[in-house]
């Protein structure tokens, strides 16, 4: 079990101590909408009876992917207070101007993930996330992200976060996603606003936009359940421990030239150097091009759009070792 600093009480969010032992629905006006309408940002707090580790879960930062939005629904409705030590604070739509759009982007077209810390003076986009930053992260000691692939692409469940730092590291490995991929933080995102607040911060990536994936959610919410238990503040469903596969690089094989895009392995699969991955042609079938794979490794994503360009991302490989998750 993990063991670390634990926050002092009270718990403030929206100017509404949070009790401890309850459960707690809260609304954060975000902005009036052309119609007068107040939009509001959706939180759910549930306290713990014993004080502990505070996680923050987050969804839909990006307004069209939704697996997460189901796993923070799950988890918020399961955990119960009296059983829980510390605090979780679950956002399932930070975007939600995005998620009435069906859109990645908020309506000024600002990517709301390359704007943080934000600022309570700049754009919709600047404010929302500085009224995440004040009334969320800062009130945790853990985060964790959750996504999907952007449109016309899919992804095999894993989690991204810097491995180069210890605390992430252990952090990164408890969740047992089965892909844990070392990536260096994006200017302007929330793994990058929070790592400067020392604040350990996952980014789980899995399934597409626009679509639910049960393998997708369920590998979510089983990870949080690990970490939960790893920072001491729930006891889940027993697990096997998993086997995670630490990656340190990965490569998009792109198009060699534009066509119809026939592809002939799936997420997850282990390819070899070479191995064909599918191939291009035209409209009928003719002049196919072979698409042969650069590395041996396992296939983490790839686009779901058979009609390419030249250029386009076709398949995501990943080459790493494999790692035991954590005893509980």
């Amino acid at each position: 079990m993990h063991t670390d600093v634990v926050p002092p009480h009270p718990l403030v969010i929206g100017g509404e101590t949070i009790p401890r032992g309850k459960r707690v629905r809260l609304d954060l006006p975000v902005a009036r909408m052309p119609t007068g309408t107040i939009m509001s940002l959706p939180v759910t707090v549930i306290s713990g009876k014993k004080p502990g580790p505070r996680l923050w879960l987050s969804a839909a930062i990006h307004g069209d992917e939704l697996n997460g939005v189901d796993i923070v629904r799950r988890v918020a409705r399961a955990i119960q207070p009296h059983r829980l030590n510390g605090a979780v604070i679950a956002v399932p739509v930070v975007n939600i101007f995005g998620l009435l759009e069906q859109s990645r982007y908020l309506p000024d077209r600002r990517d709301l993930n390359r704007s943080f810390p934000g600022s309570v003076r700049g754009s919709m986009a600047s404010r929302l996330a500085a009224l995440f930053m004040k009334e969320v992260v800062s009130q945790c000691t853990h985060g964790i992200d959750l996504h999907t692939a952007a449109i016309h692409r899919i992804n095999l469940p894993q989690v991204r976060a810097d491995l180069n730092d210890p605390a992430t590291y252990d952090f990164a490995k408890a969740f047992g996603a089965p892909v844990m991929i070392h990536s260096s933080h994006r200017d302007g995102s929330l793994r990058q606003a929070a790592a400067k607040r020392n604040i350990p911060t996952l980014l789980y990536e899995a399934g597409e936009a626009l679509r639910f994936d049960e393998v997708a959610i369920q590998t979510g919410v089983d990870g949080i359940y690990r970490v939960m238990a790893y920072l001491g503040m729930y006891t889940p469903p027993v697990t096997v421990p998993p086997v995670t596969l630490e990656v340190r690089e990965t490569r998009w094989v792109r198009a060699s030239r534009g066509g119809i895009w026939h592809r002939t392995i799936a997420l997850g699969d282990q390819v070899k150097q070479r191995q064909p991955l599918g191939f291009i042609s035209d409209t009928f079938g003719d002049k196919p091009v072979q698409v042969r794979s650069p590395k041996a490794g396992i296939v983490i994503g790839h686009g779901q759009n058979p009609l390419v360009n030249q250029g386009d991302a076709l398949v995501h490989i990943a080459s790493g070792t494999a790692e035991t998750g954590p005893e509980q």
